[in-house]
């Protein structure tokens, strides 16, 4: 649908979020055991997208997105999540909704390993796992998880693999988190940007804020596609380094602080200082709300390629266009992980994880040009237009 003006993209914009908006969770409940100190949350957020695909065998639809084990987990936050996988699931224009579960649990408890199992047998107990007909896709790979052991307990707990994404490939999955499919995707969105906004992504310099799973993976696939690493931040490097010569391939494949530290020199005790670094693009792949209107004119990068869930707040993302800094949102950027969890559910083939990758990467690839072209067609901010992107597919009104 073609627009006179910015003022119709927003007024449209606006109808659709608004449809959105009244669509209620599909599906929202807890499971506690006190005594067991289980508490564990899931909630779907939309089903209908499914219909006319391969999930839409209990004529409702499922909803999928990853596990969360976190200290102080709540069902609120875990509705925010989930929501938010409706819009990144329907941005890679997967038939499927979106979900999130997860633990309020700190990973480093002793018993981390029999309250997994006991929530995800309180879940299966429920009844509302897809392959029992229910609504919810299963379980995942998200912040707190400890690849592939969540997986083997799942399968052990369950005889099953069937509602459990990221599973290793000898149990017929795509072994995302090692492999870094999402990291890979991330990576694929900023070459994307680079090549359609600066003629190419060869040469240029990154950040990397939040050296995890997803981080990690970044750091290894945008070097590849030619990318010169500048700068990294995560607790576990106790701050901020930078490289004055460009790392090498060892740290790629394996950024310990070990190695960072042979390669890199510390420059702040800021966690988050890859953030403000003086390079190309910066991604930020830790936790929600990393950049804020507190902090987001420190950045310098013309370009952010968002890699964590929603780490940039509404109002920064709206301040940083006006400053010129085009940010590609997680939404766009990192439906990676997910896309191999549909693959894991619907494919067939054998090489589960090859196909994740191509899907991945053309999806990606897509969406992204598709957001530079709106964005500058109706100078409208790329987060409002990835929104735009998403409902429309939601509500299957075509691009």
């Amino acid at each position: 649908m073609a627009f006179s003006s910015s003022d119709d993209f927003l007024a449209d914009l606006h109808r659709l979020q608004r449809k959105f908006d009244a669509i209620p969770p599909l599906l929202e409940q807890s499971f506690i055991d006190k005594d067991k100190g289980v508490e564990g949350h899931v909630v779907v957020w939309n089903g209908a997208i499914c219909e006319g695909g391969p999930l839409f065998d209990n004529g409702i639809g499922c909803g999928k997105g990853g596990t969360r084990v976190q200290a102080g987990l709540s069902l609120e936050h875990v509705k925010r999540l989930a929501r938010a996988m409706a819009q990144k699931n329907a941005a890679a224009g997967l038939p499927m909704g979106g979900a999130k579960s997860g633990l309020n649990l700190d990973p480093r408890d002793p018993g981390y390993e029999q309250k997994w199992k006991f929530f995800v047998q309180m879940v299966k107990d429920s009844g509302i796992l897809y392959e029992d007909g229910g609504v919810f896709g299963g379980f995942g790979y998200d912040v707190g998880c400890k690849p592939p052991l969540n997986a083997l307990w799942t399968i052990e707990q369950l005889g099953s693999g069937r509602s459990m994404t990221g599973k290793p490939t000898e149990y017929g999955g795509t072994d995302y988190d090692k492999r870094g499919i999402a990291g890979f995707g991330v990576a694929v969105a900023a070459r994307t940007l680079l090549d359609v906004q600066t003629g190419t992504a060869e040469g240029k310099s990154y950040a990397v804020q939040g050296v995890g799973a997803m981080g990690g993976a970044v750091l290894r696939y945008f070097a590849e596609f030619g990318g010169i690493l500048k700068a990294m931040s995560d607790p576990k490097y106790g701050g901020t380094w930078i490289f004055d010569a460009k790392p090498s391939k060892k740290l790629l494949e394996d950024p310990s602080a070990e190695n960072v530290a042979m390669e890199a020199r510390k420059v702040s005790d800021d966690v988050s200082g890859a953030l403000y670094a003086d390079v190309d693009v910066v991604f930020p792949c830790a936790l929600e709300d990393a950049i804020t209107l507190d902090n987001y004119n420190q950045i310098k990068a013309p370009f952010i390629v968002e890699g964590a869930n929603n780490p940039t707040t509404d109002d920064a993302h709206q301040a940083l266009y006006k400053d010129g800094t085009f940010v590609v949102p997680d939404i766009i950027a990192n439906p990676g992980g997910i896309i191999a969890a549909y693959v894991e559910m619907t494919s067939g083939v054998e090489d589960k994880a090859a196909e994740a990758f191509a899907l991945s990467e053309d999806r990606i690839a897509q969406n992204v040009i598709q957001l530079i072209s709106l964005v500058k067609e109706y100078d409208v901010s790329p987060d409002l237009v990835a929104d735009y992107i998403t409902y429309k597919n939601i509500f299957k009104e075509g691009a």
